[in-house]
């Protein structure tokens, strides 16, 4: 079955990956790629914005620059602490990561970052094995960019 493109770019909430900017297109092109499949967030930044966790089964148009570009829709969601992220997610998160130090290393200083202390409005927040994660997989529904929309 197939989702008309009509279907998928119904009124849906906006799935925004990392901060505008080089490392949010990388991380769109890799769901569009097909690389991705994958994010990791904070329990504290989405109780920080008052945002519900996401859901499985919850779509969301990516954007990039302000664009639609992809839905993606929740097939598993799991709060974890950071010291219990596994190398599968980690990968699947597509952007390289060959050990799970490399992508706590590389989330660590996007979390450690002014970006995301001010996101959760805290100049001083930091992450520990004890932080809560919410570890989410989606699988991509539509390709916006194109004319024609990919198979579920």
């Amino acid at each position: 079955m197939t989702e008309s493109r009509e279907d998928a770019q119904a009124p849906l909430p906006k799935a925004e990956f990392a901060f505008p900017g080089p490392l949010r297109d990388q991380l769109v092109a890799a769901i569009l790629d097909g690389t991705k499949t994958s994010t990791t967030g904070l329990v504290a930044d989405y109780e920080h914005a008052g945002d519900p966790l996401p859901v499985v089964g919850e779509r969301a148009v990516v954007d990039s620059d302000d664009r639609p570009v992809a839905v993606i829709e929740v097939t598993d969601v799991r709060v974890v602490a950071l010291a219990d992220v596994d190398l599968a997610h980690a990968v699947d998160e597509g952007e390289g990561y060959e050990t799970v130090a490399q992508w706590r290393a590389v989330h660590e200083g996007f979390w450690h970052g002014a970006e995301m202390r001010a996101a959760v409005g805290d100049p001083e927040f930091t992450v520990d094995d004890a932080t809560q994660c919410v570890l989410e997989r989606f699988r991509l529904v539509a390709d916006l960019r194109e004319s024609r929309p990919t198979r579920k």
